[in-house]
């Protein structure tokens, strides 16, 4: 069974957040449509894309 999680960054105001498959590392949905279709990417590319946000390679300005 999977267990998703919602991104420590959501603030419940019904933004932009995902959902992460903490038994599939990689596996990413939208919060707003668990349903619906996920996205699974591998799993240096899932690493890579963590590793960037945790130091703020995607903060907006």
């Amino acid at each position: 069974m999977s267990t998703w999680r919602k991104s420590s960054h959501s603030n419940g105001d019904g933004g932009e957040c995902i959902e992460v498959n903490d038994a599939t590392p990689g596996q990413v949905r939208d919060s707003k449509d668990p349903e619906g279709p996920f996205l699974t990417f591998p799993p240096a590319s899932w690493q890579a894309f963590v590793r960037a946000t945790s130091t703020g390679e995607f903060t907006t300005r």
